[in-house]
């Protein structure tokens, strides 16, 4: 790899908290690695991607502040599109839709988390693919005409990896560093952030 890779996660208001953050913080610690042991491969950058200029409040009151908006964003090697409450409105936005397809149409990789393949399937960028969401919402993405596939974490259809509700996105975006920098380098992520879940209660 010559260049860094450049990983671009959209931010809009209501945006889900960890739906962004996880996958945030898989990225961010690869580059730490990278800068760490001194690999020699150029370390991935990570941009915040607004929908509005300023502070974002998103669905749990966390107010973030984006790195650049939809029109100053740099090229992307990877687009991640959260979910959240704030999908609804985004996926009928057609500003905010046209420029999701247009990066999706030149990205290496297409993620997305939760709702965010609400968004995804109203861009026209999953049609014909395999998606999962959040479980509550796999019967509304499947009444749009989706093929949604459900009781997973995530799932890969070409270069389109959509990741089930909040902290899924975390598996997906450590897999995906796998795919992009090697499996050794992946553990090494998953090992620096502690990454070993053991939740306290069964979810079922």
């Amino acid at each position: 790899m010559t260049k860094p890779v450049t990983f671009g996660l959209l931010v809009f208001p209501d945006v889900e908290e960890l739906d962004f953050v996880g996958p945030w913080e898989v990225f961010t610690m690869s580059a730490e690695i990278h800068r760490g042991l001194r690999t020699g491969v150029p370390e991935p950058v990570s941009h915040l991607v607004g929908t509005v200029a300023g502070p974002i409040r998103c669905a749990k009151g966390m107010r973030v502040l984006p790195d650049c908006t939809l029109a100053d964003a740099p090229p992307l090697d990877v687009l991640l599109v959260p979910g959240g409450v704030g999908t609804r409105p985004l996926a009928t936005d057609t500003e905010v839709l046209a420029w999701v397809a247009a990066r999706a149409a030149t990205a290496r990789w297409v993620t997305s988390v939760c709702t965010g393949a609400l968004v995804l399937h109203a861009a026209g960028v999953s049609a014909g693919r395999a998606v999962t969401t959040h479980w509550m919402f796999a019967d509304t993405l499947k009444a749009k005409g989706a093929n949604v596939v459900r009781d997973t974490r995530y799932v890969r259809d070409g270069n389109l990896v959509s990741a089930a509700g909040v902290s899924a996105g975390i598996d997906m975006a450590l897999w995906l560093i796998g795919q992009i920098y090697g499996e050794d380098h992946a553990r090494a992520v998953q090992k620096g952030m502690e990454y070993d879940p053991a939740p306290p209660y069964g979810a079922g």
